[in-house]
């Protein structure tokens, strides 16, 4: 199994960084390629994730035609033909995302069969939502097996509010009432530029989806819908990343093309801190002096609140900045556990229930870590570059379902940084 060696203590980060399409927007969009009958779905800025592999793999097992071309980014889809109804268990179980194909496959088919999910451990991440909704809009559910079925000779538009702004909620909702009968409205809707991305797609579809990026949504259901050619929203995510690695470093770096609207939670609390960010022609600059950084409370919330995807690499911040800083996780419940892996490396914190206080400033060492999940990865990463000597990053499934060639990118930005092979 491969891992990331770190010679940290004095990283600087600086120059330029280009970041990938949005892995959180380009799942949806394939679980979207299914719903049309005539054309083929080209996308493109498409990032090489294995979360992208897997999701092709499960809208391949609908003997649906799937090309990735790496090379360009682009993947091509056709979905014309008979589509099948059971989603392959082999890759849903992998990935919690591929929930998303329920609604699109149900749409289209009249009956899904999708497995249970898999994924990260950072929280219960319940479907309910999904399934109160497709309910809502007239379709049967039955669970047995850890096999959810859902049938329905034809969706019917519904009125549907959701008790919580579920991302993956509101994406399958959209998806399904793209082909119902009738008006579907979703109110307290997720917000994220991931669900704008999707209504995006749809439009160019040939659906009606309206208020996008609002708390209210409107889908008119249209007969059939053809194919279309999309470009991945940038990863606001990776950006925020790269945002913090520079702030932690004392860097001057420049994430080339991310949008500072996506970003603004998370800029905003850069600022408080003390971090210089602007927006510039090619993208958007952090420059940071962590003897000039204080402490700050954030609190992760639905968009357009602080984004708990960002919460693990915006504790590494916190560990570097002199003074006790709050980080209240509302989102995901188990989403502390690389604090624990921090603390082999001198991290002084303590978590009670959703908050965890951050005594920053303290010296910090290199150590053997373990990712737990996707965004703690990358936020280890970051620590073992402020770090006093060697930290060595192992488990490294989790960090691939969102970053590409992480180290690289960190290495041409300055920092000591490689990826070996286990058995290095």
């Amino acid at each position: 199994m491969d891992k990331i060696i770190i010679e940290g203590g004095k990283t600087q980060l600086k120059g330029e960084v280009i970041i990938e399409g949005a892995k959180n927007a380009v799942l949806p969009l394939l679980a979207a390629t299914i719903l049309p009958t005539e054309g083929q779905t080209v996308l493109k800025n498409v990032p090489i994730l294995s979360d992208v592999f897997t999701m092709n793999n499960v809208v391949r097992g609908l003997d649906v035609t799937v090309h990735f071309n790496e090379a360009e980014n682009e993947v091509t889809v056709d979905a014309r033909g008979d589509i099948l109804d059971v989603a392959p268990y082999e890759y849903v179980s992998k990935m919690r995302a591929s929930i998303v194909v329920l609604g699109p496959i149900l749409a289209r088919n009249g009956h899904a069969k999708v497995s249970m999910p898999g994924g990260c451990t950072i929280g219960s991440r319940p479907i309910d939502l999904h399934l109160k909704g497709l309910e809502a809009m007239g379709a049967k559910i039955e669970q047995t097996g850890g096999d959810i079925t859902a049938t329905a000779d034809r969706l019917k538009g519904a009125n549907i509010y959701m008790d919580f702004p579920s991302v993956g909620a509101t994406q399958n909702l959209m998806m399904a009432a793209t082909l119902a009968e009738g008006t579907t409205t979703i109110e307290n809707a997720a917000r994220e530029p991931e669900i704008v991305d999707l209504a995006n797609l749809l439009n160019k579809m040939g659906a009606s989806v309206t208020g996008a990026g609002t708390e209210n949504l409107t889908i008119i259901g249209v007969d059939k819908m053809h194919g279309a050619e999309h470009s991945v929203v940038q990863d606001r995510i990776e950006a925020g990343t790269f945002m913090v690695a520079a702030a932690m470093t004392n860097g001057d770096v420049l994430i080339k093309d991310a949008v500072w609207e996506h970003n603004r939670p998370l800029i905003s609390k850069l600022r408080e801190m003390g971090v210089e960010v602007t927006e510039e022609e090619a993208g958007i600059r952090v420059v940071s002096n962590l003897d000039h950084l204080k402490p700050v409370t954030v609190k992760t919330m639905p968009h357009p609140g602080f984004p708990t995807d960002m919460q693990a690499q915006f504790t590494a911040l916190m560990a570097v900045v002199s003074g006790e800083s709050t980080m209240i996780e509302t989102v995901f419940e188990n989403r502390f556990q690389h604090l624990e892996e921090m603390r082999r490396m001198g991290l002084n914190s303590e978590i009670l229930r959703d908050t965890a206080r951050i005594h920053g400033g303290l010296p910090l060492q290199g150590a053997q870590v373990m990712s737990t999940d996707l965004r703690a990865s990358a936020a280890l990463i970051l620590t073992g570059m402020v770090a006093e000597g060697t930290t060595i990053v192992g488990k490294l499934t989790h960090l691939d379902r969102g970053y590409y060639k992480f180290h690289e990118k960190l290495a041409q930005l300055g920092a000591n940084i490689r990826r070996v092979n286990g058995d290095s």
